[in-house]
């Protein structure tokens, strides 16, 4: 199985390819040092998604069919010999086992940022998207409770551009880049206290939802 970037694909051979050690170190850190699972992922060059799909939905969005996660745990060696296998490959992490994410606006994202570190609240991982989403990382279950959530704080019949993302989601990890638009940015980067132990949706979610209304309107 063959990876395409800018509709030249690359066969595996025997030998091993090279790949840039910022790659594998950013993915040695996610696993070895975060504990969460890496997936290699498309990445769009030119508007054209690299897993070689004329039709594809989402270009440089998605992870690729044929490539194996790296696993929680793996270290530098075992990262680098894994991603040699698809260079240029995009760092996705799958949500739902490690965490689940809530996605805003990015302006809401900021605000909602410095009210709750003002107010002293537990936060997690925060990163934005240059497509103008901030994501922030909570434990997992928020997106299947979330409805549930905004219905007991009375937000629930409000017009919130507010999501969660659960299982069987990715989302692009820094620095890799998303959908050819640039790369995704950490606004409050990961620490061994949060990356597995985010906090309860819950603990966010007012505050989160209370600025997306305010945004909005």
């Amino acid at each position: 199985m063959g990876f395409t970037i800018g509709g030249i694909r690359e066969i595996r051979s025997g030998s091993r390819r090279r790949v840039r050690t910022s790659e594998c170190t950013a993915v040695a850190e996610y696993t070895g040092l975060w504990g969460w699972d890496v997936v290699p992922g498309a990445r769009a060059v030119s508007g054209q998604c690299s897993c070689g799909d004329a039709t594809c939905t989402a270009p440089g969005a998605h992870p690729l069919s044929f490539a194996e996660p790296v696993r929680a745990g793996a270290g530098l060696d075992d990262a680098t010999k894994a991603w040699s296998e698809y260079p240029g490959a995009a760092l996705l992490l799958p949500v739902g086992r490690s965490f689940d994410v809530i996605e805003v606006a990015e302006p809401a994202g900021r605000r909602a940022l410095v009210r709750l570190e003002r107010m002293g609240l537990p936060l997690g991982p925060v990163c934005a998207t240059p497509t103008g989403r901030a994501q922030f990382f909570v434990a997992p279950g928020a997106a299947v409770g979330l409805p549930q959530l905004l219905y007991r704080m009375g937000w629930d019949d409000a017009d919130l551009d507010l999501r969660g993302l659960g299982p069987g989601d990715h989302v692009t990890a820094p620095p890799s880049d998303l959908a050819g638009l640039g790369p995704v940015r950490w606004l409050r980067p990961p620490t061994l206290d949060t990356a597995g132990a985010p906090p309860e949706a819950r603990l966010l979610l007012g505050v989160l939802a209370y600025i997306c209304h305010r945004t909005h309107f």
